[in-house]
């Protein structure tokens, strides 16, 4: 489901930082989320794992002896 919305509290979670962390990732434009309404944030589960892509340090994962 990578289309699911997530609040910032779910996106803090998901990501094991506070909601402060992800706060700043979309006040940084670092993170792609849609404003609903006046102060509520909603991110896209597929926004995540991009964002975690591209601050990856490109390794997949353990090399194979």
């Amino acid at each position: 489901m990578s289309g699911e919305l997530l609040t910032v509290s779910q996106a803090a979670d998901y990501l094991k930082v506070s909601e402060k962390t992800v706060r700043r990732l979309i006040s940084s434009q670092k993170l792609l989320a849609a404003k609903v309404g006046d102060r509520s944030w909603r991110i896209k589960e597929s926004d995540i794992e991009a964002y975690l892509q591209a601050h990856s340090n490109g390794k997949k994962g353990a090399e194979s002896k």
